[in-house]
């Protein structure tokens, strides 16, 4: 994603620290009442979060295409590779933010 560089940093941060150990620096990426919303189900607050993340098997990303949109979300098409059914897959990633610059909503969807 260095060629983008309009990319909120909460996003560029999020790709990049969510294949990494130190998960805390993930998760402080997010407002504490946040939302994830994935495969249909939503995870709300930072506790939520990490459960969820905890089940995600380990992926790597590979951004293909980034939207800013006119209301100051952020969309992001990745192709996902790993160890899950279905490998490789291309998602995509809806990103809003708080006052703070932290994500608030993060939708993933086909």
């Amino acid at each position: 994603m260095s060629d983008v560089p309009t990319v909120p940093s909460a996003v560029r941060r999020y790709f990049e620290l969510a294949t990494l150990p130190d998960q805390d620096a993930y998760f402080a990426l997010f407002a504490d009442d946040a939302t994830v919303e994935d495969e249909g189900a939503e995870h709300h607050g930072i506790a939520a979060i990490r459960a969820w993340r905890t089940s995600v098997p380990t992926v790597t990303y590979t951004v293909t295409d980034v939207d800013l949109t006119g209301d100051g979300a952020t969309l992001v098409t990745a192709d996902i590779s790993g160890d899950f059914p279905g490998s490789p897959v291309t998602l995509r990633f809806h990103f809003e933010y708080g006052d703070d610059g932290r994500i608030r909503v993060l939708r993933i969807r086909p």
